[in-house]
């Protein structure tokens, strides 16, 4: 049984609790400046995923930084990094990281299996011409960010 609040900063990131709800990593730093990492679990759940610690496989073949505090979309505009996502080693076979950034992409009105599919080409362009094909709906102004749930706040 996975419970977020007992995982340490090296599994973290990209897991799943047996709830299904995703945990998230976070740093906390205290008065003396030391930093502290804590996981969580978010509000945020995964899709008919659960009990579940992404691979260091999976974090290295889709380009993933277990340290990470958030994602956001503007990730998905990165062409080194939609390539990585994009790749069959990662988009075949690491369904959690797949389902948590088709639901981002989606947040910005994007499909992802046609981002990738564009991605062949050059990313501008492929975003460009998703935009203007009138396949998606548009998305927030600004890039989506999960982050979970807030920081705590500093020890007194």
């Amino acid at each position: 049984e996975i419970i977020c609040e007992h995982l340490d900063q090296d599994t973290c990131a990209y897991a799943v609790a047996s709830t299904g709800k995703r945990c998230v990593l976070e740093k906390h730093v205290k008065r003396s400046g030391e930093e502290e990492y804590t996981c969580r679990t978010s509000e945020i759940e995964a899709d008919k995923i659960n009990n579940w610690i992404e691979t260091d496989q999976c974090v290295k073949s889709c380009g993933l930084d277990r340290k990470s505090f958030g994602i956001s979309s503007d990730s998905l505009l990165e062409s080194r990094f939609t390539e990585m996502l994009c790749s069959p080693q990662c988009y075949n076979g690491c369904p959690n990281v797949i389902d948590l950034y088709f639901n981002l992409a989606a947040g910005e009105g994007i499909f992802l299996p046609k981002l990738c599919e564009a991605q062949k080409g050059n990313i501008r362009r492929g975003m460009s011409e998703i935009w203007s094909s009138g396949m998606v709906a548009p998305g927030p102004v600004g890039g989506v960010k999960f982050w979970g749930v807030a920081p705590a706040m500093a020890p007194y």
